[in-house]
């Protein structure tokens, strides 16, 4: 199998699980890579990061710093418009499920 064809299409599902839980409460990156960890999603900081920063510029999510011990952690939570693509999503994949299953 493809791993690069894969990872394209889990990108879609990982911001899918980032907006879940971004609006069930403020998320950090940590956390994140171990929530996405226990879903069977293997990818690094490296990933990670970048994809948080784009959802940032796109209006998704909204960070606010917080000093945690000394070190500024950055928490996101999950915009109106965040919201709306999720839920569009939430929509989408039940349908696909509906159907594949």
């Amino acid at each position: 199998m493809d791993n690069k064809v894969l990872r394209k299409l889990f990108l879609g599902f990982i911001q899918i699980h980032i907006l879940h839980h971004a609006k069930e409460e403020p998320i950090y990156g940590s956390w994140m890579l171990e929530e996405l960890r226990e879903h069977g999603y293997e990818i690094s900081a490296g990933t990670l990061y970048p994809i948080l920063h784009t959802m940032e510029k796109d209006e998704l999510l909204h960070k606010n710093e917080v000093n945690v011990n000394g070190k500024v952690r950055k928490y996101y939570r999950i915009t109106e418009k965040g919201e709306e693509i999720l839920k569009e999503a939430r929509a989408k994949a039940y349908e696909l499920f509906k159907e594949i299953k």
